[in-house]
Parts: C-alpha cells; sequence; structure tokens
C-alpha cells in the first residue's frame, strides 16, 4: 500500500507540474499579446520603421497554433510585399510621416520582383520630400537591392557590404544512389527538365547548363539595372568582380571599401543612427526607441484598404503547388478551388490570378486551373498576374486566363513533367534479402519498392507522365493560340525570364498586379468607375488570429553581424535546398510539374521538424 500511495503521489505530482507549465504557458502567450500587440490607430507622428526581421513573401504562411506554442524558437517572419508597398504608399502622402526607416539588421531575404516593386515605392516616397533611411550590419544582393533605393545607407562600422550575385552549385546524389543500390525509376518528358538529374547524373547536364546561365543571367542583369539605376554612382561592377581588392585598397577594411564603392553613404553603430533620426522624425514619448516611430502592423491597422465601387476578385497560387488543403503559403489545391467557387457568385466583375509558384503536383494545378475556368465558363474576366515566377504547374494554372502579366525578370515556363519512385530490391539483395511471388496479372502487388518494379509498371508510369505533359501542351497551345507543335518546340522544361517569354508568345505583356488589375476590371466593364481589389482568404479560426497578431521579439541569432555570421545564416538555407533535392527522391508524390531551376527564397531556412540528413540517408537502409 505505501508503494501504491507513492506512486499515486508522484502521478499526482506529474499532474499538477504539467497544469502549473499549461497555466505559465497560457498567461505568458496572454500577457505577451496585450504588452506587444500593436495598437490598432495609435500614429506616433514621426518615422515609419519597418523592421524587416524576417522573409518578403507573396503570400504570409498559415501558422499552426500547436506547432508555435511547442516551438523552441519562434518561426521565421514573414511579411507580404504587397503591405510594404502599400505601406510606403501611404507615407508618402501622409503629413504625419517626416521620415522612413528600414532597420535590415535581421533581414532575411527576398525574391528580386518583390524587391523592385518595394523599391519604386520607396522612390515615390523620396519624391515626395521624405527621407528614407536604412540601417544593417551586412548588406548583401537583397538588402543591397532595398537599399539602393534610400536617401541614406547606414552601417555599422564593423559591417560589410557585399555582392554575391545569384547562381550556385546544385547537389548530384546519383553517387549515393549507387552506393546503396537503389533503384531510381525516373520518368519525365522535357529535354530541359532538370529537377530529376541529381538522381540520374552525377553533374549537370549541357541542356540544364544552358537553362541555368539563361535565367541566372537574366535575373543577374536585372538586379544590376535596377541597383544602378536608384544608386548611379555605385560602383557594383568593382565590388563584384573582385571583391577581396576592393576591400584592400580600402586598407582591409569591409566598411570603408563599401562607403568607397557607394553602396553606404555613412558609417556609424545603431545608437548614433537612432541619434541621427530622432533630429529627422522628432524624440519619442515612450523611450522603447529615441526617435517618435510608427511600426508596420500599427500603420496597416490605423490605415485599412479602401473600398470604393464594386470588387475585383484576387486569388493567390503562391508557394509550391500540392494537393489537398494546404496554405496559405504553399498552394493547396483543393483549398484554392475551394475559395474559387466559394465566390463564383459573389458579384466579382473580374478576377485576377496571382501567380508565384515554382509548380509542384500536376493534379493540383488542374483541379485549380478547372476552378478558374468555371470563372471565365460564367462569363466573368480572368487575367493572370505572374510575380517572382509562374512555372511548370504556376504556368499550367495561367493556362486559364484571358491575358498574362508578367514582369521582364519573372520566371516562366519550365513545361514539363516528371516522376520519381525509389525501389531498393538491389539494396535489400546485398544483405541476402530476395523476392519471390506469384502473379496473375503484370500490375498485382505493384509498385513494390522491395521487391521491384515489373517492366509493364515501368512502361505504364513513363506511359502517364507522357500524358500528362501532351495534356499540359493541349492547354497551353489552346490558351496561346498555337499548334502542340509548335509549343513543344518552346517547351521541354524549359525556363524562360518574363521578357523572353513574352517574345514566344507565353506571355501578353508586361506589367506588375497594378496593372493586371486595372486590365481585369477594364473587362469587367468597371470602365472609370470606381472598383477595389479584394483577396480571397479564408477566415482563420480566432486562435490563429490570436497567434499571428503576436510581435514576438526576434532572435539574436537572426541577425548577421558580420560576413562570417551571414555565411553560417546562407549554409542553412544551402542544407535545406539540399534536403529539399533528396527528400524529391524519397518523398512520396505523383506526377509533378515543378521548376527546379527556379532560385529558392534567399532567406530560406532549415525547419524545424524537416527532413534531416541522417533521416534522409537512413531510408536508404530502411
Amino acid at each position: 500500500m505505501k508503494f501504491a500511495s507513492k506512486i499515486w503521489k508522484l502521478l499526482v505530482g506529474i499532474k499538477d507540474a504539467l497544469a502549473l507549465a499549461f497555466l505559465i504557458l497560457f498567461f505568458g502567450v496572454i500577457y505577451a499579446v496585450l504588452t506587444a500587440r500593436p495598437t490598432a490607430g495609435h500614429v506616433e507622428k514621426g518615422a515609419l520603421l519597418l523592421d524587416l526581421n524576417g522573409v518578403i513573401v507573396e503570400e504570409k504562411s498559415e501558422v499552426d497554433p500547436l506547432s508555435m506554442l511547442l516551438a523552441s524558437e519562434a518561426p521565421t517572419r514573414e511579411y507580404q510585399a504587397r503591405d510594404i508597398e502599400r505601406a510606403l504608399h501611404l507615407a508618402a502622402k501622409d503629413d504625419r510621416i517626416k521620415v522612413v526607416v528600414l532597420d535590415l539588421s535581421r533581414f532575411m531575404g527576398g525574391r528580386f520582383v518583390h524587391l523592385s516593386e518595394i523599391g519604386r515605392a520607396m522612390d515615390e516616397v523620396r519624391k515626395a520630400g521624405k527621407p528614407i533611411l536604412t540601417f544593417a550590419n551586412v548588406y548583401v544582393d537583397d538588402s543591397v537591392q532595398l537599399a539602393a533605393h534610400a536617401s541614406e545607407v547606414w552601417m555599422d562600422p564593423m559591417g560589410e557590404a557585399l555582392v554575391m550575385g545569384p547562381g550556385g552549385e546544385t547537389q548530384y546524389f546519383k553517387g549515393l544512389i549507387d552506393r546503396f543500390n537503389v533503384n531510381a525509376h525516373v520518368y519525365r518528358v522535357g529535354t530541359y527538365k532538370s529537377f530529376v538529374e541529381p538522381y540520374m547524373r552525377k553533374d549537370m547536364s549541357p541542356e540544364a547548363r544552358e537553362d541555368y546561365r539563361d535565367i541566372y543571367g537574366a535575373l543577374w542583369s536585372a538586379w544590376q539595372a535596377d541597383v544602378k539605376k536608384a544608386r548611379p554612382k555605385a560602383q557594383i561592377d568593382k565590388l563584384a568582380a573582385d571583391p577581396l581588392a576592393a576591400i584592400k585598397s580600402a586598407g582591409g577594411d569591409f566598411a570603408q571599401a563599401a562607403k568607397a564603392v557607394g553602396l553606404v553613404d555613412k558609417l556609424g553603430d545603431k545608437t548614433e543612427f537612432d541619434k541621427h533620426v530622432a533630429k529627422l522624425a522628432g524624440a519619442s514619448s515612450d523611450g522603447d526607441l529615441p526617435y517618435a516611430h510608427t511600426g508596420l502592423a500599427t500603420w496597416l491597422k490605423a490605415n485599412p484598404p479602401k473600398t470604393p465601387g464594386k470588387g475585383v476578385a484576387v486569388v493567390t497560387v503562391a508557394g509550391n503547388i500540392v494537393d489537398g488543403d494546404a496554405g496559405p503559403g504553399e498552394a493547396g489545391g483543393d483549398r484554392i478551388a475551394g475559395l474559387l467557387d466559394d465566390n463564383i457568385d459573389e458579384g466579382y466583375k473580374a478576377l485576377v490570378v496571382r501567380v508565384d509558384s515554382p509548380g509542384g503536383s500536376a493534379t493540383a494545378a488542374e483541379r485549380i486551373r478547372r476552378a478558374v475556368q468555371r470563372w471565365r465558363d460564367a462569363k466573368i474576366p480572368v487575367v493572370i498576374s505572374m510575380g517572382n515566377m509562374a512555372a511548370s504547374g504556376g504556368y499550367w494554372v495561367s493556362t486559364a486566363g484571358q491575358r498574362i502579366f508578367a514582369e521582364p525578370a519573372t520566371i516562366t515556363g519550365s513545361i514539363g513533367v516528371f516522376a520519381v519512385i525509389p525501389s531498393f530490391e538491389k539494396t535489400l539483395a546485398d544483405f541476402g534479402v530476395t523476392s519471390d511471388g506469384v502473379r496473375t496479372t503484370p500490375l498485382s502487388g505493384q509498385p513494390d519498392i522491395l521487391g521491384g518494379f515489373t517492366p509493364e509498371l515501368n512502361d505504364l508510369l513513363q506511359s502517364t507522365v507522357e500524358d500528362a505533359y501532351g495534356k499540359f501542351i493541349n492547354l497551353v497551345a489552346k490558351a496561346r493560340e498555337r499548334t502542340p507543335e509548335q509549343i513543344d518546340a518552346i517547351a521541354q522544361g524549359r525556363v524562360w525570364a518574363g521578357a523572353e517569354a513574352q517574345k514566344i508568345g507565353l506571355v501578353d505583356q508586361m506589367g506588375d498586379l497594378d496593372t493586371a488589375l486595372a486590365y481585369a476590371a477594364k473587362l469587367g466593364g468597371l470602365g472609370n468607375a470606381k472598383w477595389h481589389p479584394v483577396f480571397l482568404h479564408e477566415k482563420p479560426d480566432a486562435f490563429s488570429s490570436f497567434l499571428q497578431g503576436l510581435e514576438a521579439e526576434p532572435q539574436d541569432n537572426a541577425v548577421a553581424h558580420d560576413f562570417a555570421a551571414m555565411i553560417a545564416m546562407r549554409q542553412q538555407a544551402k542544407a535545406g535546398r539540399a534536403l529539399e533535392q533528396l527528400d524529391g527522391l524519397l518523398g512520396a508524390r505523383g506526377v509533378q510539374a515543378y521548376c527546379m531551376e527556379c532560385p529558392p527564397l534567399p532567406g530560406a531556412r532549415v525547419k524545424s521538424g524537416d527532413l534531416t540528413l541522417v533521416q534522409a540517408l537512413a531510408r536508404f537502409v530502411k
């Protein structure tokens, strides 16, 4: 009895401890919200502070409440590009804003199209006679592009500014696959469909190399043009071609070198920078910072979007296209099709499909395309607006539009499909494991990843991929009023920059989202009447909204204090990209229309819970 009593007391103690921990966590969250959540409408006359401690994206990812509460660190913050643009446009016209400050100390990157559009909004603020100041410890390509549009670029005297350019190396797993005797069954259509090459080769094919050179060359030229236009005196060629020589010419001082080539205007630490801003914006009343300021979230809440006239619907297809209800942040085919079907009878005058995706599941892409087509069948005009990328499955979705708008540096095309399925019969044979049995048909027991695939299954899977490619080609041919043969000649999985895509007929017109919206409104018969965009989305549950509103303090390890720290952060992104490739072989997926050449988000990091390298390798020998 004494032993049982002790066990009971132990169990009660554990229960009480868990209950106490939950209460502490719950009230901690309540306290964080009350102390850190921005007060709607409270705008302080002074500076608009854009503390970009995260990545800039097309669509913010959904917050998983349980994961957020259990995670050891806060997830990477995401900022919608259109929110930052709108904040800047408002600041240009509002007398309460005297100066705009971009704190890029924790900025983890964004893609070119978003950054160039934000840069144009920054130019508008400067034209209104208001200074824009940026501060960072380290400036690299993404932050250099934003800072180029500022009137004053500040950097810590211990900091660095470097130009690295797009590109890099891709990991090839053929040697690893051969080492473990894995049979990687690859089915594809498209000479340039390089996603599967890491499983078939030990190096890059000439076709893939040509594709990468073209697309990275277009991005590099566009980046240089943007920066040189904004900051014509900056010697970016000098720093890009021989960074070590540029630094040595400044006596080995990285900060002085950045100033000498014109990427940085003033050197000073954060305290000096804040005091300088205080002279422009006025002193702060709350002591949080020495200058009066309003943060992005508060500013947007104080200036809700106006909704004059009729609505033009906008549905966003952002991130990897996947089957199911995934997203936002991922383009779940069922979720987006549901949004479109639920709103088709709401009286919208037109629909704009905003695509910023490298593609993914062919089935999900077709699910979305059909939902978009139902709007056209209902006599509602449909216009496509391509963001940073609308490639492969992203282009598949775009075929439902009446007119396609893209930007010169948009990555599109990649019209091709593939499937990759591993089997382990050779691996098991190395350990003395063999397979035998009885089949009633050639497909009995297939696919058998342990015993191997029958020739009939291999032929069937290749036929499935070829059938999907044929459907893809026919959709594009019908949408672009070409023959399938003409489309096949420019397809084959090849990737095109937006300007080149317009020349070959895959895109109709250059223009941003606003241009596409205006065109859609015109097609919808609105003419000179008032209208407003309505971004279709599901209303999040109350608890998710509660957590989304938290203004969590950024982690110190998210700050690039110097070049070495920045390199360490990029190593995480590189590791994540390699694991994504490896998971492309090991993960269970259907026929894919995905663009491997599309560059990943520069600030992407390995997420907690993602496939680790050890787990990935372990799958080979399971």
